[in-house]
């Protein structure tokens, strides 16, 4: 609720920023609350449906999926209507005019185009604003309801042990998720741009390449949804990385053709969908995850998400010929697939005597302390 708040209020302050310091102030507020609800909506799932969280990850984690998708499309959409119909003699005056030489009828069009691209922007952050206000007094709601005592205790009969090698578990799935949401956001970043320099598409072609991805991303993330429901956490992120290994594979050595450039990033984006949603109902079946856990998950994420885009884009202007990020795309490809079996055999391993001891003396005091049981059945 609070982070829900904190984003509002964001979103409330940008379109009165005039300063570029106070809108790095609210842009920060912002990233913010976004990490505090990625870290707390992924705990308080797992921690409200447990063992049966698989399905509901998907769908929190489809939801993001939907609007990465959709609020750009409709923001081109809402910008393009806008500079075309509204204002049609602003680029007859820009080209009619020196640049060096602005004129009085040049500047009022600018303003005037200025002023009614501000008030759209300022409606837009109004609406989605006014909508996550309306969803933090909806969970705000929620939390003053209060029944918790009851779930706290069985969330502490549930998840009591650790596994035996819990910290090694998350310094790896931290690796992991680092190379797979940095894989994931630089392809979706620069495939524009690969599509149209190495392959020599129209700007029309690469912009249906990128849809293409984030549109089998989506959409796999939606059917993911009905897929936890008969599938285990584990197998869907072995079908996912094996997927996303062997398009990422065709990607790097034959993505100079059109054909395979569509087919490969359809089916790589399809294969990254499930891979983090499964990943955290994974690990929450061998030991326990709780906020500083997941935070470390999403830290790992938005580190990759910050430093392998910037890395590729600084080697891609180094070498111009070279497909950097089909090599990135392989190379993270190759980690995930390797870290996936080591951190499967670590979670499997063989705990200490003691801590299943425990877990089974408490599993019977929370069988025999039912009071609707007959000794009998008991």
């Amino acid at each position: 609720a609070l982070s829900m708040f904190g984003t509002t209020v964001g979103l409330y302050g940008i379109p009165w920023c005039k300063e570029s310091l106070l809108l790095t102030a609210a842009m920060s507020v912002i990233g913010a609350s976004m990490g505090i609800l990625d870290t707390g909506g992924n705990v308080l799932a797992l921690n409200t449906w447990g063992a049966e969280a698989g399905p509901h990850m998907q769908a929190l984690h489809f939801s993001f999926a939907v609007g990465a998708f959709v609020a750009p499309l409709l923001a081109k959409m809402a910008l393009g209507s806008s500079e075309s119909k509204d204002f049609p003699v602003a680029g007859k005056t820009n080209q009619s005019v020196p640049r060096s030489v602005p004129t009085a009828s040049a500047a009022s069009v600018t303003s005037a185009l200025k002023h009614h691209l501000g008030a759209e922007f300022l409606w837009s952050y109004v609406v989605i604003g006014t909508y996550l206000l309306f969803v933090s007094v909806f969970f705000f709601g929620l939390y003053l309801k209060g029944s918790s005592a009851r779930d706290k205790s069985k969330a502490s009969l549930q998840k009591c042990v650790f596994a035996k090698y819990h910290y090694a578990l998350l310094a790896l799935l931290f690796v992991f998720f680092f190379c797979y949401v940095g894989a994931e956001v630089t392809y979706g970043s620069y495939i524009f741009t690969y599509a149209k320099v190495f392959v020599e598409m129209k700007d029309s072609e690469a912009a249906a390449v990128n849809s293409v991805f984030w549109g089998a991303f989506a959409a796999c993330r939606g059917l993911a949804i009905f897929f936890a429901a008969c599938l285990y956490p584990g197998t869907m992120i072995l079908l996912s990385i094996i997927g996303s290994a062997a398009a990422s594979s065709c990607l790097t050595f034959f993505a100079t053709h059109p054909a395979t450039l569509w087919a490969g990033s359809a089916v790589y984006g399809a294969s990254m969908a499930t891979i983090f949603p499964s990943g955290i109902s994974w690990i929450e079946q061998y030991t326990v995850v709780q906020g500083k856990s997941a935070s470390l998950f999403v830290v790992g994420a938005a580190l990759g998400e910050m430093c392998i885009p910037a890395v590729v884009g600084y080697l891609q202007g180094r070498f111009h010929h070279v497909p950097v990020v089909m090599y990135t795309a392989l190379a993270t490809s190759a980690m995930t697939v390797l870290l996936f079996p080591l951190m499967y055999k670590l979670a499997n391993s063989p705990g200490d005597s003691s801590l299943r001891e425990a877990s089974e003396s408490e599993d019977r005091k929370a069988l025999l302390s039912n009071s609707g049981l007959h000794e009998d059945e008991e």
